[in-house]
């Protein structure tokens, strides 16, 4: 496609064409199948979910570029329902569910929302709680009680089932790590979408933290999303695409999907002078200790 055309998809918000298959299994550790193919409205309910054979060829497609394992990610309740369900029917879907920072900063995150979060933590393929976490961007102030409060919530219930924990930090790097502190953190925590600089991300490191990078890690104005990831040991990273959204380039602007991960696995390869077919392997070896078996 000419630059031209691409630029003319991109305004359209053309789905982008599949990118080459990788040459080794990997995986989508985040990804949204429900907001990809059905609709949220505005006021952050869900619409009508997408048809069963609209998921799974969503899925193939990711498949037929290797991307063989995902994580589906409940935001709210019913999200979190969705995802357990599709990971039960599924053998190549795990799930993570939570309240999202967000939802909980607007009293999303009551006792009975906080319940059946707890209630599906338990079901056999929903391997992690999240997204969770602190949004200090689009949540205000007179949410963050609120919303630590859910946090804190959230790593308790993860602890309680022996599962990971999956954090969602918006301009809260600090506040993060102290609710993590005071809590203590799961065995397995990954920062996802990891948004801070090499500086964090050693501090990260230090605790055993996993560091999840998304299309983020591929946009010209990420150097230090680079600089993070370069430093990082290769035990410790994931990828993601947190579909829809933070679509890689060269299609930044248009839908993402998990078909499209290749792109920031081949990124994160170059950054990190790993061999792509050996960082296809490792990472399908973290998200396996993190998550456990598909």
């Amino acid at each position: 496609m000419s630059r031209s055309a691409s630029s003319r998809a991109n305004r359209r918000g053309e789905p982008p064409p599949s990118p080459e298959p990788l040459p080794a299994p990997a995986l989508d550790s985040h990804t949204h199948l429900d907001i990809v193919l059905g609709e949220r409205p505005a006021d952050g309910e869900h619409g009508e979910w997408a048809a069963d054979e609209a998921v799974d060829a969503e899925i193939a497609a990711a498949a037929a570029v290797n991307v063989t394992r995902l994580v589906q990610v409940g935001v709210d309740v019913p999200s979190s329902r969705w995802s357990a369900a599709l990971a039960a029917r599924h053998p190549g879907v795990l799930a993570a569910v939570a309240i999202h920072p967000n939802d909980a900063g607007a009293g999303g995150a009551d006792d009975d929302a906080l319940a059946e979060i707890d209630r599906l933590a338990a079901e056999p393929r929903v391997r992690a709680v999240g997204e969770t976490g602190l949004d200090r961007f689009r949540t205000g102030e007179e949410g963050w009680a609120a919303q630590e409060a859910s946090f804190r919530a959230h790593i308790r219930i993860a602890k309680e089932h022996g599962i990971a924990l999956v954090i969602h930090d918006r301009d809260a790097h600090e506040e993060i790590l102290r609710v993590l502190e005071d809590e203590g953190a799961p065995e397995h925590t990954v920062f996802h979408c990891f948004s801070g600089d090499a500086v964090f991300a050693k501090a990260c490191v230090e605790r055993g933290y996993v560091l999840s990078f998304a299309g983020t890690l591929t946009f010209g104005n990420a150097a230090y999303l680079r600089e993070a990831a370069a430093l990082t040991p290769a035990g410790q990273l994931l990828v993601e695409t947190d579909a829809p959204f933070l679509t890689p380039m060269p299609h930044r602007g248009r839908p993402n999907a998990s078909r499209l991960v290749p792109h920031t696995v081949r990124a994160l390869a170059e950054v990190t002078g790993i061999e792509l077919t050996e960082l296809c392997d490792t990472l399908t070896t973290n998200a396996e200790r993190v998550f456990g078996q598909w």
